[in-house]
């Protein structure tokens, strides 16, 4: 299969649904996570305290060329409660990032992270022909690093002295992997991961 870009797409699920982000959902995704620094704590936007705040952070990502990005609505209440992208998509190098991704506290250890990481990887591996899907994150976050381990995901390595976090500190960043041979496996376990619980 030819290696396609991803382009604003909704993906359908159990619990939740991806749709393309839009300044619509800026009142929605501030109910979930405004103002709150533990879900921003990692990010590399400033915390935003108003809804005109995050309504710069979603219009920062609609204006990023390098990024796909997806509301993550919660089917039962039809409310956005996060943000998660494609980012740095090489078609001819089959490759493709997923990151950005934040949620608003009342959703963390629930089903949603789970199944939007299982739509989103569905999407990039059987149809969008991705070779090879990443993720980086902050050396500091246990969290989004044992995430992303649940996946399946192959740690590589980690990038030293990467990005300066908004306090001005250095940020490393730890580098992780799934190659399209290692999807079949991580499908069936998150698959059975959603179905359990």
């Amino acid at each position: 299969m030819v290696s396609k870009l991803p382009a604003p797409v909704v993906l359908t699920g159990r619990h939740v649904r991806l749709e393309p982000l839009t300044r619509a959902h800026v009142p929605d995704l501030f109910a979930a996570g405004g103002g709150d620094e533990e879900v921003w704590r990692w990010l590399p936007s400033p915390v935003p305290r108003t809804v005109a705040d995050m309504a710069a952070v979603v219009d920062a990502r609609l204006a990023d060329r390098d990024c796909t990005p997806l509301a993550v609505v919660a089917r039962a209440s039809g409310r956005a409660v996060g943000v998660s992208c494609y980012l740095d998509a090489d078609a001819a190098d089959e490759r493709l990032e997923i990151g950005g991704t934040w949620y608003g506290r009342s959703v963390w250890r629930t089903a949603v992270n789970t199944e939007a990481k299982l739509l989103l990887l569905a999407h990039a591996f059987e149809d969008l022909g991705t070779g090879r899907v990443c993720w980086k994150t902050d050396h500091l976050n246990e969290r989004s690093q044992n995430a992303i381990r649940r996946l399946g995901a192959s740690y590589e390595g980690t990038f030293r002295r990467a990005r300066r976090r908004p306090d001005g500190s250095w940020r490393d960043s730890v580098y992780f992997s799934m190659l399209a041979d290692e999807w079949p496996a991580a499908r069936a376990r998150l698959t059975e991961r959603l179905a359990a619980g």
